[in-house]
This record gives structure tokens, sequence and C-alpha cells, in this order.
């Protein structure tokens, strides 16, 4: 039997239209450094592009030893960047363009060195490189700290934590609970759920301009 009423929209949505992610069509750099964790990246790069978000992965070869570029490059469609002397833009080499066709970006995990390098400008792997040539007054960095319990306590990586935050650079964890090293503390990386939650809230901000 035929109805004169019209139907409902499929997702209940006003119009028949649901709100998009902030995500859809946002450019993200994933920034891999190496640390165990690095196999909860490949679920967060996989949401991302669902999402409708262009995601760019740039590598440590630490981060290469545990999960491979061509897992990062089958899940987000694009090229992987593994070293500061491989490029893939033929005028850009330092890949200074990337960096500043950069929306957003996030350092998932960041070890206990990554945030040194960080905190004191160094720019000897093609992550830190990237990000040295981001400028951080228009473009978010949003940093997931993984390490063991006992190098969140050092006082070293405290010092670099205040000091990126200071740089204004955004932490996202870490966490508590089980660790690789079978103890459980402070030190985990944030899920990749709640990594995704935070990168939707930080382009929310930066959608308004602020």
């Amino acid at each position: 039997m035929s109805s004169n009423q019209p139907s409902k929209p499929a997702d209940g949505g006003p119009g028949g239209t649901s709100p998009r992610s902030p995500v859809h069509g946002a450019r993200v750099l994933i920034g891999v450094t190496g640390g165990i964790a690095a196999y909860k990246t490949a679920t967060l790069v996989s949401r991302l592009a669902q999402a409708g978000a262009s995601v760019t992965v740039a590598m440590t070869d630490g981060a290469a030893r545990f999960v491979t570029p061509l897992t990062f490059q089958a899940l987000s469609g694009r090229p992987v960047y593994t070293s500061p002397w491989e490029h893939h833009e033929a005028s850009d080499p330092q890949h200074i363009a990337l960096a500043g066709a950069c929306d957003l970006a996030v350092v998932a995990p960041c070890t206990m060195n990554c945030l040194a390098n960080l905190a004191t400008g160094r720019a000897d792997d093609v992550v830190t490189l990237i990000l040295s040539a981001l400028d951080r007054t228009r473009t978010p960095v949003l940093l997931c700290p993984s390490m063991n319990a006992v190098m969140w306590a050092q006082p070293s990586t405290k010092r670099n934590v205040t000091q990126l935050r200071a740089d204004g650079f955004e932490l996202v964890g870490p966490d508590e609970g089980w660790q690789a090293c079978r103890t459980v503390g402070v030190g985990r990386m944030a899920e990749p759920e709640a990594i995704l939650l935070a990168i939707e809230a930080r382009l929310r901000v930066s959608s308004r301009g602020t």
C-alpha cells in the first residue's frame, strides 16, 4: 500500500543529512615514532581515512621496525614518508610544502626520545623535520605520549612536557594500564578512539578561528 506521507530521512537528521565529522576533508599528518603502540596508530589512520580525512603518514626508522610503511600506505591511500632524504615532491626535498598544507598534526606514539627532540628543537628524523616546518600559530600539533611508567616519571620527561606545553603543543594522554614491559602504570598511549575525539575537538576549535 502506498502512502502520501513523506518518508523519514534514513539517518533521522534534519532534511535527511547528518552532521559531518570535523575531520571530513581535513588534511591530517600522522607522525609515528618507535614504540610498540605504533600498532594502535594503524587503527587511528584507518578511522581518519574512513571519516573522509586526507591522511599523510611519516615514520621514524624505529617506527618502521614495529609496523611496516606499507601498512600505513594501504590504510591512508597515500605515500608514506620514512626518511628526511626521501621525498615525493620533486621541488620540495625538505617537505616544507607538506607541512604548510597540513591542517593538524598528530604524533602517535610519541616516545620519550621524540618528546626530548621536540622540546630541544632537534629535527634529525622525518617526523621532527616536518614538524619543525609547521607554523603552530595556525596548525595544532597533538602529541600522544607512549612509554614505560618509570620513563614517564623521569624529571627530564616532566621538564620536556612542561616546555612543550609552553611552546603550544597539546598532549593527549598518556593513559594508565598494562604496558608492554609487563607492568601497570601511567604511560600507555591513549586509545585510537580517544585520539580521534581529540582531533575532532581541535578541528572544531580551529574552524571557529580560535
